[in-house]
């Protein structure tokens, strides 16, 4: 997997020192909001030819306060929509919706527009090994992105991989999964919470959304089938394995000390509504 570890490309404005980009949103009241392009950890190689994602980057406006405003809207927070309505604030570029994006690239102008909006360094409580609570300045200029490598692909602007279960033999076709496959698949973890007392079946639930056939069958009721009752565990976990080493997308982990031990342990860096606006009592 390659990695870029100068991530995003460009530092966050100094408006008294530096000049604006010349990149700017016109609003139709005549305001120039500065801009950046984002590079997308896909590549665009997922997206059709078609889709301006396809490109391999997208144009982010800066941070507003309107987009403030949207973060601490009551009803967006309650309806669990908060960051969608954010990022579609933010996002100039024409012809995308949030919801064709693939989870990986979400995450990455997610990442950049704290960035480009508030700076570098994020201040957030962790639960370190000896159980306690701190505080820790993490750095998000460290954070690094995941490129989709040209390997692992069949064809530009499909978004399918082959993989070859080691046990079993049956080959797999999967997808990466976008934000509007990943919203049914919540709904149906959401609904088995309530069907089987608490239990998500979060591993075998994503592979019956993100398997696309099954040595060439791709009936929905033979794929759930398959997972529910012939996928061998050894497989199955196989399978994960491979789909979580290729996928583009955020290292989200970091390396912070644990001040009661002074071992040092990796964290993922929570992202949420407070990581935009800390002083959001949400």
């Amino acid at each position: 997997m390659k990695m870029d570890t100068d991530y995003p490309k460009k530092e966050v404005l100094d408006t008294e020192n530096t000049e604006v980009p010349s990149s700017t949103n016109e609003s139709t009241q005549g305001f120039k909001i500065p801009t950046e392009i984002i590079e997308l950890p896909s590549r665009g190689l997922l997206y059709d030819k078609s889709s301006p994602l396809s490109s391999g980057t997208v144009e982010l406006k800066y941070m507003t306060a309107k987009e403030e405003d949207i973060l601490t809207t009551e009803s967006f927070i309650k309806k669990g929509v908060v960051l969608d309505r954010f990022l579609e604030s933010l996002i100039v570029t024409d012809g995308v919706k949030l919801d064709d994006f693939i989870i990986g690239d979400i995450d990455a102008i997610t990442v950049a527009a704290r960035i480009f909006g508030y700076g570098n360094e994020y201040e957030v409580s962790i639960s370190t090994p000896s159980g306690k609570k701190q505080m820790e300045s993490i750095d998000l200029s460290e954070i690094s992105l995941n490129f989709l490598e040209d390997a692992y692909i069949k064809e530009r602007g499909l978004n399918e991989f082959d993989f070859e279960l080691p046990s079993s033999k049956v080959v797999i076709s999967f997808k990466m999964l976008t934000q509007a496959d990943q919203k049914k698949l919540q709904q149906e973890i959401d609904k088995n919470k309530k069907i089987f007392t608490g239990q998500s079946k979060l591993s075998s639930t994503q592979l019956k959304h993100q398997i696309v056939s099954i040595d060439g069958n791709s009936d929905p009721k033979y794929i759930r089938e398959f997972v529910d009752s012939a996928m061998l565990a050894s497989d199955a976990r196989a399978l994960r394995k491979y789909i979580e080493g290729i996928q583009p997308g955020v290292n989200l982990s970091v390396e912070v000390t644990d001040r009661e031990t002074g071992e040092t342990f990796p964290v993922d860096t929570p992202i949420g509504v407070q990581f935009f606006w800390p002083d959001a009592k949400v």
